[in-house]
């Protein structure tokens, strides 16, 4: 299924995002920042190279452009919290859950009209 598709090349392409935009902060905080942004710049090609099909498959087969922005948020902070805990070393806390229920709430209202629905 194609919201299946997209849901995984999301999912691989926000762990390359997810690295790409915070791993610097703690494996090369010693470097200038050029560095980070140009290392940073090359892990980011392999989160387009995924993210660009996804988005495609995802709204050729009639996934709205809206549902996919908060699949693509939800994906977001699925991969990043585990990241922020267990690689960057951030003590879990309670807004972590609150901001999860918004985005829960975000998906009911954006998909409960079912895919492609334009209001």
């Amino acid at each position: 299924m194609p919201i299946f598709s997209t849901a995984g090349l999301l999912l691989l392409s926000n762990i390359f995002m997810t690295i790409a935009w915070y791993a610097h902060l703690k494996d090369l905080k010693d470097k200038p920042w050029w560095i980070a942004a140009l290392l940073s710049w090359g892990v980011a090609l392999f989160e387009y190279l995924l993210q660009v099909p996804a988005n495609r498959i995802g709204y050729r087969h009639g996934i709205g452009l809206a549902q996919l922005k908060i699949m693509q948020e939800v994906i977001t902070l699925t991969v990043f919290l585990p990241f922020a805990i267990f690689y960057m070393g951030e003590k879990p806390r309670w807004d972590f859950l609150w901001a999860g229920l918004c985005l829960t709430g975000a998906v009911y209202f954006i998909f409960r009209g079912g895919m492609g629905a334009k209001g």
